[in-house]
């Protein structure tokens, strides 16, 4: 969805501390999957963006959650089956 800044992708992402997320896009940056763009104004804009590097991974990542997903129902309604036969 374009660039995002800090307190967006925080809000996005239930559960992490500032510190956290802050180790991680430093970490994504370092690897060359996002890219920061900060400007000096009061208060810092910082915003994050994807590299050409990330949205190519992204399409992988993206079949791998489907899969994920598709194997997490398959399993509970096998899970289901076999408590009903008990």
């Amino acid at each position: 969805s374009g660039p995002t800044r800090f307190g967006a992708l925080r809000r996005q992402i239930d559960g992490i501390s500032s510190r956290v997320l802050t180790e991680r896009l430093r970490d994504l940056e370092e690897k060359g999957f996002i890219v920061r763009d900060y400007k000096p104004t009061i208060p810092p804009a910082v915003t994050y963006g994807l590299t050409k590097r990330m949205q190519e991974i992204g399409a992988a990542l993206d079949k791998l959650d489907e899969l994920a997903h598709k194997w997490q129902e398959e399993d509970s309604k096998r899970a289901r089956r076999s408590a009903k036969a008990m």
